[in-house]
């Protein structure tokens, strides 16, 4: 049933429909489950070239056993968040979403605690709120979230700002978050890429571990500037102002 874990017999249906080339939405509309739940089965085990149906299934059972609390403790669930039911919302599934957004956040690499945090300041309608807000809606001690929000702000998704006269600061994301977050990215690509091609330099372009690293570089820059361009014309599209830093364009190296 759609909702469910996936089943062993699922995954083995995954497995024998890449073999016969299917698509994820035909896979996933036989499974009667979303698109979304087959391509995420499918990327954190290998892609579709890799994917073996039972090495999947046993993955899937020590993640949960790993994130089962211990000594069978039930963990709290969210305090519902301030204007979770304003503009005629049904504030249940406004709480359903959000720990559907969590479990995303989660498989796509994010600490639970980070995913927790991120989740709860997207469906705030302000997108700000303090530690002691979030603290309290996710029943969770101030220093777990200060330390959660440390880790987004190095990932440039979430900042901080304190209002003239107040004493705490207030946790931001912004309308253009996901373009930042996207910029501050290539920076790290091109961070990466100029130390690969001084590995080229070091080991010798001509050499198998030179040739590695420079093919390493040259697919960093392609990828880099192809988002780039991309993010330089979305940016045209919804006249969002240029990012720290100068915008997309200074987040690249100048490649090879």
């Amino acid at each position: 049933m759609p909702g469910n874990r996936l089943t062993q017999q699922d995954r083995r249906y995954i497995a024998a429909g890449l073999a016969d080339g299917l698509s994820y939405t035909a896979i996933a509309k036989h499974l009667k489950r979303p698109t979304s739940t087959v391509t995420r089965e499918v990327m954190r085990n290998g892609g579709p070239r890799e994917y073996r149906a039972d090495r999947a299934h046993h993955a899937a059972g020590r993640r949960a056993r790993r994130d089962r609390p211990a000594g069978g403790a039930v963990p709290q669930p969210s305090v519902p968040a301030a204007g979770s039911e304003d503009y005629g919302r049904n504030g249940q599934a406004v709480r359903a979403y959000e720990e559907r957004l969590v479990h995303l956040l989660v498989s796509i690499g994010l600490q639970g605690m980070v995913s927790r945090v991120l989740a709860c300041i997207c469906v705030t309608d302000s997108g700000s709120v303090t530690s002691a807000d979030l603290a309290r809606q996710l029943r969770v001690s101030p220093a777990s979230v200060s330390k959660a929000i440390s880790q987004l702000e190095r990932q440039e998704i979430v900042r901080r700002e304190r209002e003239e006269g107040q004493r705490h600061d207030r946790y931001v994301i912004d309308d253009d978050v996901m373009y930042r977050a996207i910029v501050g990215n290539l920076r790290r690509n091109a961070a990466f890429a100029e130390t690969v091609y001084e590995g080229v330099g070091v080991l010798g372009a001509a050499t198998p571990a030179g040739a590695r690293l420079q093919e390493m570089g040259q697919l960093l820059d392609h990828v880099s500037h192809s988002m780039i361009r991309s993010l330089e014309q979305w940016r045209a599209l919804t006249a969002l102002p240029a990012g720290p830093g100068g915008g997309a364009g200074g987040a690249a190296g100048q490649g090879r």
